[in-house]
């Protein structure tokens, strides 16, 4: 499993190269996650991330953090969203699902991860962005990110 991760986790990196031809938008950002189990952990990290078309994300976030018993741990996420108003100026919602894995005092566990979201601006070059959901327990992560966005892209509202 951790190696279809990590085959999904480097498609993440090729694919901004390989569709930046195409006009699509790219995205960066920083992200922070909490997972609400026993323990609970919480990471903060990067998130970069591609749209393929204009309702579909990919996004991979690498981060670390601590759990509530004050150990390390280190999570990884690879996930997809679909945008409801991708060009809007106005916040937007997205709905999306993929997979976790968190690493933990030598221990490894993937999780599903399910989630709806709201940001700021979706059409606009950044935002700030809050996601609710699954995935090793409750998850709630916030964050902003930054777009680069293709030559004649024309946000709506």
């Amino acid at each position: 499993m951790w190696r279809r991760l990590l085959a999904g986790a480097a498609l993440c990196g090729i694919a901004p190269a390989a569709v930046a031809a195409q006009g699509t938008v790219r995205e960066w950002g920083l992200q922070g996650v909490a997972a609400f189990a026993s323990p609970a952990d919480y990471t903060a990290g990067l998130v970069a991330a591609v749209r393929p078309a204009a309702r579909t994300r990919i996004a991979l976030f690498a981060g670390g953090g601590l759990t509530s018993d004050g150990g390390g741990v280190g999570r990884a996420e690879l996930v997809g969203h679909f945008l409801l108003n991708p060009r809007s100026l106005r916040p937007g919602l997205y709905a999306g699902g993929g997979l976790a894995g968190v690493f933990a005092s030598g221990d490894a566990n993937g999780f599903i991860v399910v989630l709806v979201g709201i940001e700021s601006r979706p059409g606009g070059p950044g935002g700030w962005f809050v996601e609710a959901g699954v995935g090793g327990g409750t998850r709630v992560s916030a964050g902003y990110r930054w777009r680069k966005l293709p030559p004649g892209w024309r946000p709506k509202g």
